[in-house]
C-alpha cells in the first residue's frame, strides 16, 4: 500500500463524512430520490442512482440488496430522468455467475416494466468478462440495460467491437481501479486520448456513448468533434460524479438540449459511503481541494 492509501485509511470516519457531504446523497434511498427530484426541478440534470456497498458475500446479504434495488425501482418509477446502477459484486457474482446472472435479470425486468433504465457498473478487471458475460445475455432479451467500459483497458476497443449486435448504451470512463501496466495505460493523459477514440469506436458501432469525465477540455474537445461530424445530440450523453464542481460546464450542456447525468450516490449504512469516499479521494487526491471549496462556497 502506498502512503497516499494509507494516510486515507487513517482518516477518521466523521472527518470523511465532512468530506462525503457534496457527494453522497444520504442514508436511504428516500435521499436518492430526493436528490434526483431536486436536481432535475432546479438544473435539468438526469440521475442515475448508485447503492454503495460492494463486495457482498453473504447470500442473505446478496438478497437484502437486491430488494433494496426493487425499492428503488418502485420509488423511481414515475421519473424519467432517473436511473439505477448497480455492481456485480452486490448482486452475487461472489456466490456464482449464473446467480448473478439471475438476479441482474430480475432488476432489469422489473425496471423495464416502468422503462427505467438499468446500467451493470464495471469493477475491476478481474470481474470484466463475467460482467460482460451477464450484460450480454441480459441485453439480448432487454432493451433498457447498459455496461461501464474503462478507457485504460487494453482490451476495451476489442470489447466495444465484440459488444452486441443490438445498439448499446455504454458509459465510457477511465475507471477507478488501479491496474497493471501489462493490462492497462498508467498514464492519465493517455487515458484520455483512448477516452475520445472510444467515444468514437462506440459510434461507429451503432452504439450510445455516455461519457463519463470531468476533465473539462475532454469534453469540450468531444463536442466540438461531434458537431462538426455531425452527430445528433441525442446520440450521446455526458456523465459526471455528484458533487464535482462542473456547474457551469453542466449547464452548457443542458442548454444544449443534451442529457447530462450525475451518478448520485446513496448509502443504506453509512461504512459504505465511508469506503466510497476513500475510495475516491485514493484515485483522485485533487477532490479533497473539490471538496473543500463546495464547503466553502468557493
Amino acid at each position: 500500500m502506498d502512503l497516499k492509501r494509507a494516510v486515507i485509511d487513517l482518516m477518521p470516519a466523521p472527518l470523511v463524512r465532512t468530506f462525503a457531504a457534496p457527494y453522497i446523497a444520504g442514508k436511504g434511498v428516500s435521499s436518492g430520490v430526493a436528490k434526483a427530484d431536486d436536481l432535475h426541478k432546479r438544473l435539468g440534470l438526469y440521475s442515475t442512482l448508485d447503492l454503495l456497498g460492494e463486495e457482498v458475500f453473504l447470500r442473505e446479504d446478496v438478497e437484502a440488496t437486491v430488494q433494496v434495488y426493487f425499492r428503488m425501482i418502485e420509488a423511481l418509477k414515475d421519473r424519467p430522468y432517473a436511473s439505477i446502477s448497480l455492481k456485480p459484486t452486490q448482486i452475487g457474482i461472489n456466490q456464482t455467475l449464473s446467480y448473478c446472472q439471475d438476479n441482474l435479470r430480475r432488476i432489469t425486468a422489473a425496471a423495464a416494466a416502468h422503462g427505467m433504465r438499468i446500467t451493470l457498473d464495471m469493477e475491476d478487471r478481474t470481474l470484466t468478462d463475467a460482467s460482460l458475460v451477464m450484460y450480454k445475455a441480459v441485453r439480448s432479451e432487454f432493451d433498457n440495460i447498459g455496461i461501464v467500459l474503462q478507457s485504460r483497458l487494453f482490451r476495451t476497443p476489442d470489447d466495444i467491437k465484440s459488444l452486441h449486435a443490438r445498439p448499446c448504451r455504454v458509459r465510457i470512463c477511465i475507471g477507478i481501479y488501479k491496474e497493471r501496466a501489462e493490462v492497462a495505460l498508467q498514464d492519465k493523459p493517455d487515458m484520455k486520448e483512448r477516452l475520445f477514440e472510444q467515444v468514437q469506436l462506440l459510434l461507429d458501432h451503432g452504439h450510445y456513448p455516455e461519457i463519463a469525465t470531468h476533465d473539462e477540455p475532454l469534453v469540450r474537445r468531444c463536442i466540438e468533434h461531434l458537431d462538426k461530424r455531425g452527430v445528433a445530440k441525442d446520440a450521446y450523453e455526458f456523465q459526471m460524479l455528484l458533487g464535482v464542481p462542473r456547474g457551469e460546464l453542466q449547464g452548457e450542456i443542458v442548454k444544449r438540449g443534451q442529457i447530462m447525468r450525475l451518478y448520485v450516490p446513496f448509502a443504506e449504512d453509512w461504512k459504505y459511503a465511508t469506503r466510497y469516499l476513500k475510495r475516491r479521494l485514493a484515485a483522485n487526491p485533487a477532490m479533497a481541494f473539490m471538496v473543500m471549496k463546495n464547503l466553502s462556497g468557493r
